[in-house]
């Protein structure tokens, strides 16, 4: 099965936008100059480290499909 231009773009139209926590949480753990406020981060050191978890399940899972899209284009 070949995959064209016009079919990868119906299927990526139907992919639902995904919000990070890991982005949204940078934002607040930022002080007032944009760096990273450590003591913040400190005590939320387990909602950081789920975030982080989140995030990298999420790449995991963006490679596994990119590969996969990527035979289907062959």
């Amino acid at each position: 099965m070949t995959l064209t231009p016009d079919d990868l773009v119906r299927v990526l139209r139907t992919v639902p936008a995904k919000r990070l926590r890991l982005v949204e949480m940078a934002w607040e753990l930022a002080d007032d100059r944009g760096q990273l406020d450590v003591e913040k981060a400190a005590m939320r050191a387990d909602e950081v480290q789920g975030a982080v978890h989140e995030a990298s399940a999420y790449v995991q899972a963006t490679r596994r499909v990119l590969g996969w899209l990527t035979e289907l284009a062959r």
